[in-house]
């Protein structure tokens, strides 16, 4: 295969299931690609080759056997260094817990090792899983352009699968955390319904909020990976009980007859321009492909954007409880965009404030729920902005309003618990990724799965590759 690593994870798996490639062979070339390019991209926590190898000898054996474990089997990828893996550092962007070696696998990570496949490592993110990165962790670098922000909190795991370090990770989303590394790196991004995934043994942010999901070259990548991970967990009182049907069998029915729902104020009211013409370029290949669009109002967002902060405050003060304010030393400083700034806030949030927003909450949830009942999917963008440097991330979240305004597409559907889908949909003037979203009902993750390929049949933006 030409330019292996950047095949997509179900290519590799055919080229490994005929036995074109070994597991063996093919994660050798990716330990090498990693210890060759990840010193100036630091998306990676931790590697573990050792732990890789093993697993992909175990993988070529049984390749060879005709023992054959689905779509992930021999398939190198990474997981978000908030996730537990047994006898391996789980430290979640915190120097605080760079000792924490955890004695069991989280679910994700075992189910993913149930599918077979290959864990090269751990992928870097922000303290705690908030906005920004602790001081002393290298900040992954954008592989597009360096200078250029690489989405937060799942920032190694966006910039490892552009960059051809690994086929696919394991993110998290509390407000964006899959979708704007997505975006900023050209990956796509699948945040599954709040409880399609089990969260036990992934350090939290705000529970109830927390989503794991893939970050993968392709919508079918991702849904390979959602069929492994997906599913009700007895550890997890919080999964659901609904059946995980098989993702990748939805791929060729296409859009047609897909009611497709756009908001065209919610989209394009302070949105920069070259995210509302590549929103239209979508809109209209998907109705050449039969989608019928329908022009919907999507419900008053403006309560639970506001909560949204409110929430995570409360939640994430909850779970640092232990550390903060003891070890607050150890923390980043406490500022607007950090996880020390987010809990202190937190701590001064009132239970009438609290529940004020629940019922927010709530009135969101139901209504639509009830916009769903006339549309199959949303068209939304990820985000309101293009082309930000680092610098001007670190402006913008040291600004409430300005925070709050480029969270809109995302948090709302956080608060909801909806299922979101990121693809690549262009590229800027300057040449960085543009991306956009399809939102769905609750666990129609299969009907995104589906939609999502059918537009990458349609185009290439998500076989652009950054040149390393």
């Amino acid at each position: 295969m030409t330019d292996l690593h950047y095949a997509t994870l179900i290519e590799t798996a055919s080229a490994l299931r005929s036995r074109k490639i070994s597991p063996v062979e093919l994660t050798r070339a990716l330990l090498d690609r990693i210890a060759r390019l990840d010193p100036s991209l630091h998306s990676y926590a931790a590697v573990t080759a050792d732990l890789a190898m093993q697993q992909a000898k175990t993988a070529e054996s049984e390749i060879a056997a005709g023992k054959h474990r689905g779509p992930l089997h021999g398939v190198p990828i990474a997981v978000k260094d908030l996730c537990n893996t047994a006898g391996i550092v789980t430290a979640a962007g915190m120097p605080l817990h760079a000792k924490h070696v955890p004695d069991f696998d989280a679910t994700v990570v075992k189910r993913l090792a149930d599918a077979g496949a290959v864990l090269l490592g751990k992928l870097q993110l922000t303290e705690g899983a908030f906005a920004k990165h602790h001081p002393t962790v290298p900040v992954p670098q954008n592989p597009w352009n360096p200078d250029y922000y690489a989405g937060a909190s799942s920032s190694g795991s966006g910039v490892a699968t552009a960059a051809g370090l690994t086929f696919g990770a394991l993110g998290s989303d509390t407000g964006g955390s899959i979708r704007y590394p997505a975006s900023a790196n050209g990956i796509t991004g699948l945040k599954p319904t709040w409880g399609r995934v089990s969260r036990y043994g992934v350090f939290a942010f705000a529970p109830s909020l927390d989503h794991i999901g893939p970050m993968t070259r392709s919508a079918a990548d991702a849904g390979a990976m959602l069929g492994a991970i997906a599913g009700l967990d007895p550890n997890d009182p919080t999964t659901l009980a609904a059946p995980v049907p098989d993702y990748l069998a939805v791929l060729d029915k296409g859009v047609r007859g897909l009611r497709i729902g756009i908001d065209s104020a919610y989209n394009e009211t302070g949105v920069d321009a070259e995210i509302v013409d590549a929103l239209d370029g979508v809109r209209r290949l998907l109705e050449g492909q039969g989608a019928t669009i329908r022009k919907v109002k999507l419900p008053d967002h403006n309560a639970v954007a506001a909560a949204w902060g409110d929430y995570t405050g409360v939640e994430a003060a909850i779970v640092h409880a232990a550390t903060h304010p003891a070890r607050a030393s150890e923390y980043g400083p406490s500022a607007s965009g950090t996880v020390a700034g987010i809990i202190d806030h937190g701590r001064t949030v009132t239970a009438l404030d609290l529940m004020n927003h629940h019922h927010a909450r709530l009135a969101f949830s139901g209504a639509l729920a009830t916009l769903f009942a006339d549309i199959d999917l949303l068209l939304i963008p990820t985000q309101p902005l293009v082309d930000f440097t680092l610098a001007e991330e670190a402006e913008l979240f040291t600004q409430p309003d300005e925070l709050a305004a480029f969270l809109r597409f995302a948090t709302p559907f956080d608060m909801s618990g909806s299922p979101t889908l990121t693809l690549p949909g262009g590229f800027t003037k300057k040449g960085l990724p543009l991306s956009f979203q399809l939102v769905g009902h609750h666990l129609d993750e299969a009907l995104l799965v589906q939609a999502g390929h059918a537009y990458q049949q349609a185009t290439d933006w998500h076989r652009r590759h950054p040149k390393l």
